[in-house]
């Protein structure tokens, strides 16, 4: 049995409470309170911690370790992910993917870890007024950030899946390269999505949340931060719900969190929300709008071969081909990147239905998948979604895509194909509930040009969700400044993804671990007067 550091601090005496097993109202005091325990969160929270500051860490999801990790699909999705994994735009035009557990999304992502690309940067200093974020500014907390968490290119041979997209690329002569994972020891399950069983991946809940516990910080789980109190400009309580056991229905326990700081990390639909909740001010009427996903196009194929895509990483290709030959203002440009394959995932995933769709399950070992993100809000023509409330209070993300985007989805659908076919594909799918499987590119390139781009019938996901709460030069254009803090309320900060003014054209996370560093810093020496 591997050690399970988590179990060892809680036996140690770590001042972490499950919300679920409160039997009275509750009530907790620090310096700052922070809500949600992800990139953001977890990485604001050691940072805090060490210059001595009281922390408590509020979780709407449960605190899971290795040991409740045991690689399975109908475990993994209804106990780590918002909504079982199943959480989808206003219009269910587009299935999203976030994390809802001690860790966030760190603890679930594929581990890819790309710093903000420099186009995105010069984009935001140029069109956003952020000057500060320059490229050079940003290395110090890039570089900190991959030492603490040991941000290094995948050694290892790719796994079957992602060679085959290395293999298609160079045979079209498109340049790829090899992603830079947060891993330690990885030994290479290729169940990253579902909980690390081995402790490898460097996500928030083996990292900075055990560092911040052990400094004395308190984590409370399953309490969903339901409003802020709001007097005089300032935060004065954070009010939460305990929830049941089951995550999903409070339990009828509130708890209370006073706070002299109140930092929100709940990421780029809950963020918004909790503050559109709280009624917070907002004269300029930016709040949840701009919320970004990189809405993402998916290729199936079937190879020759047993390509065996739900073992081994499930990230270790990529190719910015398609966004380094675009204009950044211009028709969208888009990643591509390799899934894992796990049989739910793709099952869910899949379009169509019946004996076509058990077919094309029953050759799962043969399959290989390609997805291309596309990069959103640079254009007009991508103004990304906004965050609303339902009567309820939970919160939707309402995100049409215009022409702009299907205009790119048609050219990353072929793209993709061409890539598989090139690679050996014997037949490939693009999945649009049009399509069909494909045997040749001319085929295939003939049926993606005719096919009727419309939502529904393209399938269109995304594991990345930004913006909604965007950092402006003042505040007229953005709903914090340059450090994340709240133009309006005076100690209220907000660390998390929702803060791009756009989706930066790669995997969010490390971008999130630079910027909530050097965020984290400033509260830091603002509150303890420690650099």
């Amino acid at each position: 049995m591997l050690p399970d550091p988590i179990a060892q601090g809680l036996a140690s005496g770590w001042q972490a409470h499950d919300a679920s097993k409160l039997t009275a109202d509750a009530r907790f005091e620090g310096d700052v309170a922070i809500v949600g325990t992800g990139a953001g969160g977890g990485t604001a929270a050691e940072i805090l911690a060490r210059a001595g500051l009281r922390v408590v860490l509020i979780e709407e999801g449960p605190l899971k370790s290795s040991r409740d990790f045991h690689m399975l699909e109908e475990e993994a999705y209804p106990q780590l992910y918002q909504e079982s994994a199943a959480r989808k735009t206003k219009d269910k035009g587009i299935n999203i993917l976030q994390g809802r557990c001690v860790g966030g999304s760190t603890t679930v992502n594929w581990t890819s870890s790309f710093r903000t690309p420099p186009s995105t940067l010069e984009y935001w200093q140029r069109v956003h007024g952020l000057r500060e974020l320059s490229v050079e500014a940003l290395a110090p907390w890039f570089e900190r950030m991959e030492q603490r968490l040991n941000v290094h290119p995948w050694i290892s041979e790719p796994n079957r899946n992602n060679s085959l997209l290395r293999i298609g690329a160079q045979r079209l002569g498109i340049p790829t390269a090899v992603v830079p994972r947060n891993v330690k020891g990885c030994w290479n399950l290729g169940y990253c999505d579902l909980g690390c069983p081995t402790n490898a991946k460097q996500s928030m809940l083996v990292t900075t949340i055990p560092a911040a516990l052990e400094r004395g910080a308190v984590l409370l789980s399953r309490a969903r931060a339901e409003r802020l109190t709001l007097e005089h400009g300032r935060v004065r309580e954070v009010l939460c719900r305990a929830l049941d056991e089951d995550g999903v229905r409070p339990s009828g326990r509130t708890v209370t969190i006073r706070a002299r700081h109140v930092v929100l990390a709940c990421g780029a639909i809950g963020s918004p929300a909790l503050l559109l909740r709280s009624s917070a001010p907002d004269p300029y009427h930016l709040l949840g709008r701009r919320t970004f996903l990189h809405p993402t196009l998916v290729s199936a194929a079937i190879m020759p071969e047993r390509v065996d895509g739900f073992a081994g990483a499930p990230q270790s290709i990529y190719s910015d081909h398609f966004l380094g030959t675009q204009a950044i203002d211009g028709p969208v440009g888009f990643k591509l990147e390799v899934p894992p394959l796990h049989p739910v995932l793709m099952a869910s995933t899949l379009t169509g239905y019946g004996r076509a769709h058990a077919a094309m399950m029953e050759r799962l070992p043969y399959a290989q998948a390609l997805i291309a993100l596309l990069r959103d809000g640079f254009n007009e023509g991508s103004p990304g979604g906004t965050v609303e409330l339902n009567g309820d209070g939970s919160p939707v993300l309402d995100y049409p895509i215009t022409p702009y985007l299907w205009e790119g989805a048609r050219r990353a659908l072929l793209r993709m194909a061409e890539i598989q076919f090139a690679a050996g594909a014997r037949s490939v799918l693009p999945l649009h509930e049009d399509a069909v499987a494909y045997t040749s590119w001319t085929q295939a390139r003939a049926a993606i040009l005719s096919l009727p781009m419309e939502t529904l019938r393209a399938r269109v996901v995304s594991a990345h969700v930004m913006g909604g709460c965007a950092m402006g030069g003042d505040s007229k254009h953005g709903v914090v400044d340059q450090a994340g803090r709240h133009f309006q309320l005076e100690n209220l900060a907000v660390i998390d993804g929702s803060v791009f003014p756009t989706s930066i054209g790669a995997n969010p996370q490390l971008s999130i671990y630079a910027l909530a560093a050097r965020h984290a810093t400033a509260l830091a020496h603002s509150l303890a007067g420690t650099a």
